[in-house]
């Protein structure tokens, strides 16, 4: 597959070495291995790196990945650590959190840099393996990392492709996204949803997103969802990957730990002032509120 010039893939990783280094912070099993490194899911970076060189077919880049050296018990583990050691000549101090984005060429030849971050408590990054929990529990009113977020509508739609289902450098739609709905710094808490030309949400411009729906009707059980939400008719459900978002790392984690499950959710049935969450793979997970201002289709 030809690249655009100066295309990469990327991944972006929280550093943390609370997480590694507290011992009074309680891993729980829903944390994929390894559990206690300071690079949050830091497995799944890896597997997301290895599944966009794949369809991009960058046999260089895969080789990297993929790596394996003679007698290796466990091949995945040990390509995980191998990014670990990559991405630790990078860290300028290890005594504090730093935000990696990590970058992958067709050779197969790593870029990584490293900007600052805020500390964040654990339980927002480490999701409870109780099934009884739902994103509403995570709320603390004292924690000012969780102020709710304000997540607009984009006014119009993206059109979903590798571009948009792995993340890359190639992120012109999404900028332009951000702009129309008047995000003017990384550091505002707001956030734009990504439609598809189906009127279908497809992801934050860099979160995944969280919607609280009814079950629908006849639909059966999953041991994966909470207990408690099925009891009410409720669950927290984020869009398929058929929709055209990407296959983020924290998305891939709220499904394994059973905090969610997939179900289209469609522009028209957003609403004005809902509870929603998003999340990704630096900040972890926060709440947002969504408010609709321009309609689908205007400029």
């Amino acid at each position: 597959m030809a690249s655009p010039p100066n295309f990469q893939i990327t991944t972006t990783i929280r550093y943390d070495p609370e997480l590694s280094t507290n011992t009074s912070i309680s891993i729980p099993a829903s944390c994929p291995s390894p559990s206690r490194s300071p690079y949050y899911l830091l497995s799944y970076h890896r597997d997301r790196l290895l599944s966009a060189a794949r369809d991009f077919q960058w046999d260089a880049a895969i080789a990297v990945l993929q790596q394996q050296q003679p007698n290796e018990d466990a091949p995945d583990a040990a390509a995980a650590a191998r990014l670990a050691n990559v991405l630790n000549k990078s860290i300028p101090d290890p005594a504090q959190p730093w935000k990696l984005r990590v970058l992958l060429n067709e050779s197969g030849n790593f870029t990584v840099e490293a900007t600052p971050t805020t500390p964040f408590p654990s339980h927002i990054l480490l999701l409870p393996s109780n099934k009884s929990t739902s994103f509403s529990d995570l709320a603390r009113e004292d924690d000012d990392t969780q102020q709710p977020w304000l997540l607009r509508i984009d006014t119009q739609p993206t059109h979903p492709s590798l571009f948009t289902t792995h993340k890359t450098t190639m992120r012109d739609e999404y900028t332009a996204s951000r702009e129309r709905a008047g995000i003017s710094s990384p550091r505002d808490r707001i956030e734009v949803v990504i439609w598809n030309p189906a009127g279908e949400v497809m992801e934050g411009s860099i979160t995944t997103v969280y919607f609280r729906r009814k079950r629908r009707r006849g639909q059966l059980s999953s041991s994966a969802v909470d207990e408690k939400e099925e009891m009410d008719g409720d669950e927290w459900v984020t869009p398929p990957l058929s929709c055209g978002g990407n296959a983020a790392t924290s998305r891939r984690y709220a499904l394994a730990s059973g905090m969610c499950s997939e179900e289209v959710v469609r522009v028209e049935d957003l609403v004005d002032g809902e509870e929603v969450w998003v999340s990704n793979g630096v900040r972890g997970f926060m709440p947002a509120i969504f408010e609709r201002g321009g309609e689908m289709g205007n400029s």
